[in-house]
This record gives structure tokens, sequence and C-alpha cells, in this order.
């Protein structure tokens, strides 16, 4: 429960308190009053007629005790019913703006994602024009290797966030790549079987390109990336030949983690909630706590909705489906919270 759903709950709690004491006060002095009633009725029928005038005013206390305390009980009972009810609408109240803060902010993470990879959707389209990766392509030799090989060495030194780039031919072995005294295995590979190479192979210009699954890739060091793939095309013009693919390999996991680690959550919630980014298989590809990457999936209850919220036993979900990003049109990826309440 957020803090503000605990002042609230904390504040109907104190009303109700004060006003049980105080009704409570109430009660004792009809209580009280009616004792003295009586006792005055009980000396007035002694007196005789002398007391007949006191008996009347006795009586009429006495009556004016039973209806306050009559009053007393329906105002507890009220007052009882009414701080339920804010309590409970309350209670709605605050789960309702909690669960869209949580959507908020699985929003945020899927859009600083979608601006990410959108960078990388240019990065592979403007380097598969670079004169070095287009020469390699055409025409192959030790030479041409070598000097498109340093090239994109010189763009990892740049670009950090990438583990490796791939210059594949058209029968999909890797002729070069940027860190060949790191990934020895890459070059001479073949990825002819590859989606991602395929698809590249496909492209009908050179404003393509296509993003592969998050997925292991064995040839470096089993580690994670985000795959991304363009033509290489002649003389680097949109429409030129197809002469094989570039392939870049986004460094996933610390790029995700830092997302999904950053959520803007408030100190008590931390402990017992978990950002993750689902796939559009709704298969976990980054967590907050590091568990099931790959191998989770989490089916949500959307309702038709790109956005919301709901409650699944003891815990929220708050999700958001991608917006995409400038031309970039998303992957149908979710950011999503799970809390416990």
């Amino acid at each position: 429960m957020s803090m503000a759903g605990t002042d609230l709950f904390e504040l109907s709690r104190g009303v109700l308190d004060v006003a049980s004491k105080k009704v409570t006060l109430i009660e004792d002095i009809t209580r009280r009053t009616k004792m003295l009633a009586m006792n005055a009725l009980i000396e007035a029928a002694r007196a005789g007629d002398a007391g007949r005038g006191f008996a009347v005013v006795a009586n009429e206390v006495s009556e004016i005790s039973t209806q306050v305390n009559s009053i007393t009980k329906e105002l507890r009972s009220e007052i009882v019913a009414r701080v339920d009810h804010l309590t409970t609408t309350g209670s709605a109240m605050v789960q309702e703006m909690h669960g869209k803060r949580l959507a908020d902010l699985s929003l945020n993470m899927i859009e600083i994602i979608d601006r990410n990879l959108y960078e990388r959707s240019c990065d592979v389209r403007w380097w598969a024009t670079d004169s070095a990766v287009v020469d390699c392509a055409a025409d192959p030799t030790e030479d041409a290797r070598r000097h498109a090989a340093h090239r994109l060495g010189v763009i990892l030194e740049s670009y950090t966030v990438y583990l490796d780039l791939w210059i594949a031919d058209r029968n999909g072995e890797v002729i070069a790549n940027g860190r060949p005294d790191r990934y020895r295995q890459a070059r001479g590979a073949n990825v002819a079987n590859e989606a991602w190479f395929r698809q590249a192979m496909a492209t009908s210009n050179g404003g393509e390109f296509i993003v592969g699954d998050v997925a292991r890739n064995g040839s470096l060091d089993d580690r994670v990336v985000a795959t991304y793939a363009t033509a290489i095309r002649r003389d680097g013009e949109a429409n030129g030949e197809v002469l094989g693919v570039l392939g870049i390999f986004f460094d996933w996991e610390p790029q995700a983690a830092a997302v999904v680690q950053g959520v803007r959550l408030e100190e008590h919630e931390r402990e017992r909630s978990r950002c993750l980014l689902l796939d559009a298989r709704h298969r976990v590809i980054a967590s907050s706590d590091g568990r099931g990457i790959l191998t989770e999936s989490l089916p949500l209850r959307r309702g038709g909705g790109v956005m919301g919220h709901y409650v699944d036993g003891n815990r929220v979900l708050g999700y958001a489906l991608t917006p995409g990003y400038e031309t970039y049109k998303g992957l149908g990826w979710y950011g999503v919270i799970v809390q416990e309440r």
C-alpha cells in the first residue's frame, strides 16, 4: 500500500476512534442523567402531593435521556458506516491511482528502450553504406576484409553498447567482424539459416532494417544480444544490388538492466516490486531482479488496452505496450511492473 493510502486509513481510524470516544461519553452522561431522574421520581413519590410537579420534570428528563441514548446509538452506527464507506472508497481510489502510477512507470520504461533501439536502427542503416563495408561485400579480398574489420573496430571503440559488427556475404558467410581478436569464431561462421540474415537479404531498399528476437549468440560467448541487420547494397545506394548483410549485436543485458533497475519507485516499494520488459510473446527479456530472462513468460490480462493495471491475487500489475519512437514502430514489447500488495 502507498504512503497516501496508509495516511488515509490512519485518518479514517482516527476519526472513528475520536467519534467513538465522544459517543461513549454522551452515553455515560445519559445513563447518569437517567439514574438521577429515577432517583428524583422515587423521592417525588415519597413526597406525595408536594412532589407531583417534580415528578413531571423527572419523567421529562428520563424521556429526554432515553431519546438522547437512542440518537447516540444511531449516531454510533452511522459514524461506523460512513467511516467504513470512506475507507472502502478511499481504498479504491488509492488503488486506482497506484495502478495508474505503475502503468505510467511501465510506459516510461518501454519508451526509454524504444528511444535506445531507434538509434540502433539508424546505426545499422548508416554503417551499411560505409565504403569499407560496401567494398568488402562487393569484392571480399583479404585486404578488403582487413580494412573493413579495422573500420568496424573503430566504430566499436565509439559505440560501446555493441558486442560486435559482422559483414556476411550473399551466402551467409561472415567475411569480416569488428572484434576478430575477441570473437575469433565469428569470422567464417555461416548465418544463412538465421532469421535476421534471411529477412535482411529480403529487404526492398536501404531504408529498411530488421530486428531479431533477443537471444543468446553462441559466437559471442553466449551473450544475450538484440540483433539489428540490413542489406549491404552496391555503391551504398538505397536501391542498389544486394551484396550481403550487415549485422550489429547490441549488448542487451547491461543496457536493459540499467532501464529496469532505474525505475523511480519509492524506497519502500523496491523490495516488493519487479520491473520487467516482455517481448511480443510475453517472454521476459529483462528483469530488475535478474531472474527469468529468456526462460520465463508472463501472460498479461490486457483486456484490449495498450496500457493499464489490474489486481492478480496479492499482486498489482501495471503495464504499457510500446508506442514506438519516431520512425521506429516498436516490436510489440511491454514494460511491466509487478508489485506485491
